[in-house]
């Protein structure tokens, strides 16, 4: 899950202003899906579906009491799930736009609202959002994600509700309550995986991503450690308690000779192991043998056929 907060901008993001640049631009993709003979997603809040852009931009511009002309009016945010799991939000598209919607509503702006520290609910969240469908820089196959506009005013336009504030928590001062965005990623990412019933990886985490990013190489080590799991298993078998070949000729006046032993490995991951040993007297070969592949199979070996020698005829 990716979650960011839309950094203000003199452009499409400009939030010191009304919220119609922003608002044309979600709707930007509904012309290209009509032309196609596609649905279209309208705006969305809590309770409603289908809203028209010209009351967003009504309601967002006129919860404005008390701010300057220089503060910030809105913010936007964007929710964007991974492939893995908008497949854990439905099967098809609409059943992930209805998912997504689901929990925008029962989970993203409820945790938002928290982590205000204000006693807010989500009732108190003034939003409005929208589910686009495609990211042009992408490659992935499911790209649904939802853009969020959020007033700066709680819904009776008294409070002040800043997501990019850099207090926390404050009791102390002017500034009552605060933000705490790393909260609110770890919140939503549970919110989520309880929601939809995901088995989320380690390394889809956002600890594990924000371990990545923040942490010093030894701390990225240690945290990768933890995660990688061994795809193959290195086996160290002793040759002679698994092939009890006695290779030892104890008869009298026994010369040395050159031998090849092939061992094969039957299976999916088939193994080669050539050895080739000089064997004197009463000596073995190394006795330990390093390999990996499919354990379930019986070794076969292969034995060198012995090169018969031709005897001279005399000449008469």
């Amino acid at each position: 899950m990716h979650i960011d907060f839309a950094p203000p901008s003199n452009g499409t993001y400009n939030n010191a202003g009304s919220s119609r640049q922003l608002a044309n631009y979600l709707e930007h993709e509904d012309l290209e899906r009509i032309e196609k003979g596609i649905y279209t997603e309208g705006f969305f809040n809590l309770m409603e579906d289908n809203i028209y852009k010209s009351k967003v931009i009504k309601d967002i511009d006129t919860n404005i009491g008390q701010l300057l002309k220089t503060d910030a009016k809105f913010y936007a945010i964007h929710v964007s799930p991974s492939e893995k799991e908008l497949q854990a939000m439905g099967y098809t598209e609409q059943e992930q736009v209805e998912a997504m919607k689901r929990y925008i509503r029962e989970v993203f702006i409820p945790e938002y609202a928290k982590n205000f520290n204000k006693e807010l609910s989500v009732s108190d969240i003034k939003f409005y959002g929208k589910i686009h469908f495609d990211r042009k820089r992408s490659d992935n196959k499911l790209n649904i994600h939802c853009h969020l506009i959020v007033s700066r005013k709680d819904q009776a336009n008294k409070k002040k509700l800043s997501p990019l504030t850099n207090h926390r928590n404050t009791n102390n001062g002017i500034i009552k309550g605060g933000f705490d965005r790393v909260t609110l990623f770890q919140q939503v990412e549970q919110g989520f995986d309880k929601l939809f019933g995901y088995q989320r990886q380690q390394i889809e985490s956002f600890d594990y991503y924000n371990t990545v990013k923040n942490s010093s190489i030894s701390e990225q080590l240690k945290q990768q450690e933890q995660e990688l799991q061994p795809k193959e298993k290195k086996i160290e078998i002793n040759q002679e308690n698994l092939f009890p070949i006695n290779l030892e000729n104890r008869e009298t006046g026994h010369q040395a000779c050159n031998s090849d032993i092939h061992i094969t490995i039957e299976g999916e991951s088939r193994t080669s192991v050539n050895r080739s040993f000089n064997q004197g007297n009463d000596q073995t070969p190394d006795s330990l043998i390093s390999f990996s592949g499919d354990l379930s199979q019986k070794p076969i070996f292969q034995y060198p056929t012995p090169k018969l020698k031709r005897k001279k005829r005399r000449r008469l």
